[in-house]
């Protein structure tokens, strides 16, 4: 396995023409999840998700009531990484210009020039996502799935890196515009924070008295730094076997009687990048299949649809994917 070259840097990858030593990639992993633990506290698991991600070349959305930190979660992703930051606020007079950016006319050099939007930045943090309008969620469809953006006839590319760390509130439905089936798709991973439990909320308490936590973490990667484990965890090896559990998981999702419509292609490769992700923050250059039982249901809940409607929305299909997982046979 090898990398591109690039320039040495504080998060401590150097790129050479060789790969840097597992033991390195794992050290520099650890540093980053640790240090996005420092501002995010109680939670080390959704913070691996949310480096899964950003391994995986993949988006991120993260679902759940207020006040659980989804927000502080991607701040301190993003100052974790030495690069630049940005975050959007959605509301429904949100337009697509906001976004992507306008041509604007300067008067002096007698020319038009394009400004740049948020959407140019390494990590992208949209607040309230289904608060816009779909017109201005279908802005992103392009960006996140192309990694470019296209104004006035012009295509301009996005990263690397790329990521876009999503935030949505599934109980309150007034007044917001639910993400469609090929927006949601989009995204890796959706991940649901939850509540800490009791000590870390103590924590959470002393740690708010002297302001931000996020405010106060210095970066410990680069953007080539990324860009150089994102090579690494495409080339981590999924032995045959293991492609052959996800592709099982995958079907038994389509055929079951409580879901609508099961899992597509896109999603079984989702998965199969998002397990070799898991690996490598492991630690592992192979993946297992405790790798693809972990990350089976963020990956693939949200992209299936269940039948009948309950409560205001549609029914979770978490359980059906836990349900899928109990019946197929793991491969040794």
């Amino acid at each position: 396995m090898s990398v591109a070259p690039t320039p040495p840097t504080a998060g401590g990858l150097t790129s050479p023409a060789r790969p840097e030593p597992a033991a390195q990639v794992a050290r520099t992993l650890a540093a980053l999840r640790e240090n996005v633990g420092r501002a995010f506290l109680g939670k080390p698991e959704v913070v691996r998700l949310a480096v899964v991600a950003l391994l995986a070349d993949g988006h991120l959305l993260l679902e759940d009531v207020p006040g659980v930190g989804k927000t502080l979660l991607a701040k301190a992703l993003a100052r974790s990484l030495d690069g630049r930051f940005s975050r959007v606020q959605f509301t429904p007079d949100l337009l697509p210009g906001d976004l992507i950016g306008v041509t604007v006319y300067k008067e002096k050099a007698g020319q038009f020039e394009f400004q740049p939007g948020p959407l140019f930045a390494e990590v992208v943090l949209a607040d309230e996502i289904n608060r816009a309008t779909p017109r201005t969620q279908s802005a992103l469809l392009e960006a996140m799935s192309e990694r470019q953006v296209t104004a006035d006839g012009v295509t301009r590319p996005l990263g690397p890196p790329f990521l876009v760390v999503a935030t949505q509130n599934p109980h309150e439905f007034e007044g917001t515009f639910p993400l469609p089936e090929n927006q949601l798709d989009r995204f890796l991973l959706r991940v649901r924070p939850g509540y800490p439990d009791r000590e870390a909320e103590r924590a959470i308490l002393t740690q708010h008295r002297a302001g931000e936590p996020s405010d106060g973490l210095k970066p410990v990667v680069s953007a080539a730094d990324v860009v150089a484990l994102q090579a690494r965890a495409r080339a981590v090896r999924v032995d045959a076997a293991i492609a052959d559990y996800v592709l099982d998981v995958v079907a038994a999702t389509r055929s079951h009687p409580d879901l609508a419509l099961g899992a597509s292609t896109r999603a079984a490769l989702a998965l199969y990048r998002a397990a070799q992700a898991h690996a490598l923050t492991d630690g592992r250059d192979y993946t297992v299949p405790d790798d693809v039982k972990v990350l089976a249901e963020p990956v693939l809940a949200h992209r299936l649809i269940s039948k009948g409607w309950a409560g205001g929305g549609p029914p979770d299909a978490g359980p059906v994917v836990r349900e899928v997982l109990g019946k197929i046979k793991v491969p040794a």
